[in-house]
């Protein structure tokens, strides 16, 4: 039976004080990464040191076919609502009260909620965190940030400055000489979990760090570990990612060929900047804002084997979207990598090494783009060093959430009726280790005019800048899109294609 969100809350405290099997309510940490690649860390073949993010794996589970939206604002609004974003992402509110969101539903299951960084879904009421269900919150709800300095303008940033607010929507303006905004949005995390223990509460905890979107900022002792790292280029990073990972048994040749670079890629020899440490630096820089990232969550990690609480808690790290090949204002190499007076970026070749193995980047819908890397650990209940292929998509987080807290989805917010969750729950998998879960309906993607429907193996997808109509893969076969199959399955492309139109009609999809 579906309760209303007023006649539920009640019901789901008094549910959680007489719970007699505490394992089968994790406390959870939902961790994502801003603009990184499928293969950035350790356990998906990079080279960057990420041994936290690699135990979070080996001790748990990772997942080789998790979706995102492709794109930072768009894949936040799912996260949060276990809903498709309705009119594309775009010209309207990402929040609407016809939509629960995680910290909302979590409250519902009786558990304190925190936010520590990127909100990125509004930042006027009813749309901050903590209109929507997050008790504790802080950090930046617009987009990315000068890392050093949040008050700080960059000089390519057309936005000006953002706003960085701490609890009770205090805007911060000031900031101390060693700041971080990834050190600092983990000393909240860290803050807002130690108190939720205390007050013998289980928690919901969202950490969206900004790392490593650009600009380019880092820590100089961070830095210096990726000191000629990259000297080879991105084609040599690519061929050497790819390699690891067919080694380490995470992907098959045959399933996951090399399909080359995009279009708008150039070779190493060709493509280099002139000033060569410019270039190379632009990936150490990002390699270590990764590295960094990892650090903060090895802190994470720390204090719930110092509290007593990491068997029972389930921590997740996933990515918004693929890596990005955005260069705004261009490759200024005034603008050096690194400290906070300066704002660069990888650009599109680094981030087509980033991406290994698929084709694409951030804001599109092949692989690269909408692919995510994601890794779960929950001793309690999932047997270490896993590796699932079920099909999963940020829409499942929140069902999957509300069925490990025992809570049902409510039908309604004060009379007016909810939209119905558009994900499945991943729960068995991870609590009864059920080997795969059934999805009932298609995946959907849309951004920028891209577009992409995934029914079981079978991936339709649409790219604008080539105006080559509908391709059709065989995911099952050839899962980095290498073989267009639209001119051998003219049906298929038709029914799918359907699908996807019937779908953008029904979230009201401009295309």
């Amino acid at each position: 039976m579906k309760l209303s969100y007023s006649v539920l809350y009640p019901l789901a405290v008094w549910s959680f004080l007489f719970t007699t099997n505490a394992a089968d309510r994790p406390n959870i940490i939902l961790i994502m990464a801003d603009d990184m690649g499928w293969s950035d860390i350790g356990c998906f073949g990079g080279e960057i040191e990420t041994p936290h993010i690699d135990r979070i794996a080996g001790e748990g589970m990772k997942f080789t076919q998790f979706y995102n939206n492709g794109k930072c604002t768009t894949t936040r609004a799912s996260l949060l609502t276990g809903l498709y974003p309705r009119k594309g992402g775009r010209g309207q509110e990402l929040l609407t009260q016809e939509m629960l969101t995680l910290g909302e539903a979590m409250k519902l299951a009786g558990y304190q909620t925190g936010l520590s960084g990127k909100w990125h879904n509004g930042n006027k009421a009813p749309h901050r965190p903590f209109d929507r269900g997050f008790d504790k919150s802080y950090g930046l709800w617009d987009g990315c940030c000068n890392f050093f300095d949040p008050n700080q303008a960059d000089p390519k940033f057309k936005g000006g400055k953002v706003r960085f607010f701490g609890e009770d929507d205090r805007r911060i303006t000031e900031f101390p000489e060693d700041f971080y905004t990834t050190d600092a949005f983990t000393d909240h995390a860290l803050a807002s979990i130690k108190s939720a223990v205390d007050a013998k509460k289980p928690f919901f905890h969202y950490i969206p760090y900004t790392a490593p979107h650009y600009p380019l900022h880092a820590r100089p002792e961070d830095i210096r570990k990726y000191a000629g790292k990259y000297d080879g280029g991105w084609d040599k990073l690519r061929k050497d990612r790819y390699q690891r990972q067919v080694e380490m048994g995470l992907i098959d040749p045959k399933i996951y060929p090399e399909p080359g670079p995009n279009p708008d890629n150039e070779t190493w020899e060709k493509g280099k900047n002139e000033n060569l440490e410019w270039e190379t630096a632009r990936m150490e820089v990002y390699a270590a804002m990764v590295d960094r990232m990892d650090q903060q969550i090895g802190r994470v990690l720390a204090l719930l084997d110092e509290l007593g609480v990491a068997d029972n808690t389930l921590i997740l790290f996933h990515s918004d979207n693929g890596g990005c090949p955005e260069s705004p204002g261009g490759s200024d190499t005034s603008h050096f990598p690194g400290p906070k007076e300066y704002y660069s970026h990888v650009g599109e070749n680094w981030a087509y090494a980033q991406n290994t193995p698929f084709r694409r980047y951030k804001s599109h819908t092949h692989e690269g783009g909408i692919a995510s890397p994601l890794v779960v650990r929950w001793p309690a209940k999932i047997k270490p060093g896993q590796t699932t292929h079920q099909v999963g998509h940020i829409i499942d987080f929140l069902p999957t959430f509300l069925a490990l807290g025992n809570t049902d989805y409510p039908a309604d917010r004060e009379g007016k009726p909810l939209l119905k969750e558009e994900g499945i729950s991943l729960a068995p998998l991870l609590r009864d280790g059920q080997k795969e879960i059934e999805r009932s309906a298609p995946l959907f993607w849309f951004w920028a005019k891209n577009r992409a429907v995934r029914e079981g193996d079978w991936k339709l997808v649409w790219e604008n800048k080539t105006k080559a109509g509908w391709e059709l893969y065989d995911l099952s076969k050839d899962r980095t899109e290498t073989r267009n199959l639209a001119d051998q399955f003219p049906d298929r492309v038709r029914e799918m294609a359907k699908l996807w139109e019937a779908w953008a009609q029904s979230t009201d999809v401009k295309y």
